[in-house]
């Protein structure tokens, strides 16, 4: 068995005792196949009842703690987690499973079905079915958004994203999701604060998404250096995670981007 990156992961059956080193996948895995969770990182906050062994944070595990888990299969994923982490983990005999970091809903979607139906083998879950037929159109555009996910530096959303696949599917087109343009060659750039205010001042953005985290920013904070500008506050759990949470984000960030002007 190969993982989204085409590792091998050798497991002799499906997996009792899971370590999960990404919130998202902690949420889907506890929801799903009941009880094999073992560990988490200080991060997983969903399902709120978990009670596991913590293992710190997504980049800098506690890896010792992890393997006093004794798990048989720890789960990751390619963008949060060190390629030294997962290395020191598999050179310990543990199989390790990365995902991708998605894209787009269906490509988190269509890796959430594999984990689930060849890793656990179990029944695709009514959540996944759920979100990819909520998720299934792209509305047409009605804004044109700056998202910035941290401050101190600012740090926006740009190419290839999963939340910026979310937003557009709401019909928020993202400015720097086409790059490279000015600094938008990575898919998390890193503009000036003047670079983000020139960027409403041109016209080519009319909206400010200000999530609440990794970063959480606030009506005093965030919004205060773009006077004037329309923001929108929105959960970070809601447009950052891919699991059980997809079938609320749909209708509660519907509903937050509802009394926005069409362009």
């Amino acid at each position: 068995m190969k993982d989204d990156l085409g590792a091998d992961v050798p497991l002799s059956g499906p997996p009792k005792r899971v370590v999960s080193l990404v919130p998202s996948l902690t949420e889907a895995v506890a929801t799903t196949v009941p009880g094999v969770l073992v560990g988490a990182t200080d991060y997983c906050t969903h399902p709120a009842e978990l009670d596991v062994a913590r293992v710190g944070g997504s980049k800098y595990p506690k890896v010792d703690a992890v393997l006093d888990c004794a798990p048989d299969l720890v789960l990751g994923n390619s963008e949060e987690n060190r390629p030294e982490d997962v290395r020191r983990l598999r050179e310990a005999g543990v199989p390790v499973w990365v995902m991708a970091a998605p894209a787009t809903v269906p490509m988190a979607l269509d890796s959430l079905r594999t984990l689930f139906t060849r890793v656990f083998d179990v029944d695709v879950p009514a959540w996944l079915t759920s979100s990819e037929e909520a998720w299934r159109e792209t509305r047409p555009v009605r804004a044109r958004a700056v998202v910035p996910v941290w401050r101190k530096p600012w740090v926006v959303l740009g190419r290839d994203t999963f939340g910026g696949d979310v937003l557009r599917r709401l019909g928020i087109d993202n400015v720097y999701a086409d790059g490279p343009s000015r600094s938008d060659a990575d898919r998390y750039p890193r503009p000036t604060v003047d670079e983000l205010r020139a960027r409403f001042a041109e016209g080519e953005a009319d909206l400010l998404v200000l999530p609440d985290e990794p970063y959480e920013f606030t009506d005093t904070d965030g919004p205060d250096h773009f006077p004037g500008v329309p923001y929108v506050l929105v959960s970070g759990r809601l447009l950052n995670w891919y699991g059980p949470s997809l079938v609320e984000a749909h209708s509660e960030l519907s509903a937050a981007l509802a009394d926005l002007p069409t362009r």
